[in-house]
């Protein structure tokens, strides 16, 4: 009885686990991504680095946290930290162009990382890289709004995720890359 009770525990644990397989068949290292002027961003050009991906736009009330972002990056990037944005419209809110993104950016918050093209982020016309975050890191990897944060640690693995409402500058995130770096 005793053995029943721990097989079925067992399967139930299985089913309701939200993180996925994580059997990371892939690992983020592996990935490219069209960066914003048309170029490969090649993520093994990003091993043994963290790197925190983003799902931006320009007309979210969370876009403010570019300024951040840029400010994250900054400080961080020659400790090994790579901030990636990715400007999406799977939320309607992001410009029609790319050059129109570039420029907004550019102008408005003098971002320097890495941006790439405008991307799918969820569904089924999502990027590799948020289905490969899907598959390997559950529903919480799934961007819910824009600015939501996947951070990838040194081994091209899910650290941790972060929804749209933790800034880039907030001890939760600041903590963490801390300690991954």
């Amino acid at each position: 009885m005793k053995k029943k009770f721990i097989l079925c525990l067992g399967i139930i644990m299985f089913f309701f686990n939200n993180s996925g397989s994580a059997n990371y068949e892939k690992n983020f290292f592996d990935l490219n991504i069209e960066g914003i002027s048309g170029e490969t961003i090649n993520f093994r050009d990003f091993k043994n680095k963290v790197v925190l991906v983003v799902n931006t736009a320009s007309y979210c009330g969370f876009t403010k946290q570019y300024e951040d972002l840029q400010n994250l990056w900054v400080k961080y990037n020659k400790k090994g930290l790579i901030v990636l944005g990715v400007p999406s419209n799977s939320f309607n809110q992001e410009k029609k162009k790319n050059s129109e993104v570039k420029e907004f950016c550019e102008v408005n918050f003098n971002i320097t990382f890495p941006l790439t093209v405008i991307t799918e982020v969820k569904g089924k016309n999502a990027h590799e890289l948020f289905k490969w975050a899907k598959a390997n890191h559950g529903n919480s990897a799934v961007p819910k709004w824009n600015f939501h944060k996947i951070l990838i640690n040194k081994e091209g693995k899910i650290e941790e995720t972060f929804s749209s409402f933790t800034k880039p500058l907030s001890n939760k995130i600041v903590n963490k890359i801390n300690s991954i770096l």
